[in-house]
């Protein structure tokens, strides 16, 4: 179900959510936030409902110049409070990995686990931040502010060694429609996409201390798009944190292990 709820495209896995538990699923990014197979699939195997819903200047989401990670967190509390959900587990990938862990701070009676996939870690302004990133130019443009980033979007291509064997294998298996549901987002424009790095590159609106909420921080050790020193950079600040290391898995593969973290 595809619905509207305090201006946000909202996705649900079923026409009423109430009361239920539900998997609060934070796309990648770029992504049109459409609730995809795998993750119905694990949802469904674990009794939960799935909620995802785009982020500001995705798909049907009108954008917020200037938006934080804090600030799309406080976006879906009206969100939750209107479809009455019960509790959620808030699960994140790759550019959702920030928002998922910042909902437990927005929400803490709900949110009382999360789980992210290759999450960044907050910019701490060093260039270390960057290594081992394949192609680090977008975020370091996004550090230097949105001009800087409109203007390497011009000539911005994606990059084949971003990604392992692993990725590709899995994006032409189970997660084909991962990589479909990124094609479906180019027409909606790049500005989600800019936001996000925007967004990344520069204070969170929170401390990592303020999380309350145990945290699973899954993460590839080939990961070439957000290298795993992230997840242990997370796994470090976090109060309640688990890490799991995956040494060969990559970036997208690593979404193969949702239904085990779950």
């Amino acid at each position: 179900m595809r619905t509207t709820i305090a201006d946000l495209d909202v996705h649900t896995s079923t026409d009423d959510v109430a009361g239920r538990d539900v998997l609060l699923w934070h796309h990648g990014s770029p992504q049109t936030g459409a609730i995809l197979p795998p993750v119905q699939a694990a949802a469904d195997a674990h009794g939960l409902a799935v909620v995802s819903v785009a982020r500001p200047a995705y798909a049907g989401s009108p954008r917020i110049p200037g938006r934080s990670v804090a600030d799309v967190a406080e976006g879906l509390r009206p969100v939750l409070e209107a479809l009455g959900v019960a509790s959620v587990v808030s699960v994140g990938a790759s550019g959702g990995g920030p928002h998922a862990i910042a909902c437990a701070v927005a929400m803490p009676a709900l949110v009382r686990r999360v789980v992210t996939f290759a999450s960044p870690a907050p910019f701490d302004g060093s260039d270390a931040w960057f290594a081992g990133m394949q192609v680090p130019q977008a975020l370091r443009a996004a550090a230097e502010g949105e001009d800087a980033r409109r203007r390497f979007a011009e000539i911005d291509e994606f990059d084949p060694a971003s990604f392992v064997d692993a990725d590709y294998a899995t994006l032409e298996g189970e997660w084909a429609s991962l990589g479909a549901d990124v094609a479906a987002s180019e027409p909606y424009g790049i500005d989600g996409l800019i936001d996000d790095d925007l967004a990344f590159a520069r204070p969170w609106g929170f401390a990592l201390e303020e999380v309350a909420a145990s945290v699973l921080l899954v993460q590839g050790e080939r990961d070439r798009v957000i290298p795993s020193q992230h997840a242990r950079t997370l796994a470090a600040a976090l109060p309640d944190a688990t890490l799991h290391l995956h040494p060969d898995d990559g970036h997208v593969s690593v979404l193969r292990y949702l239904s085990a973290a779950l």
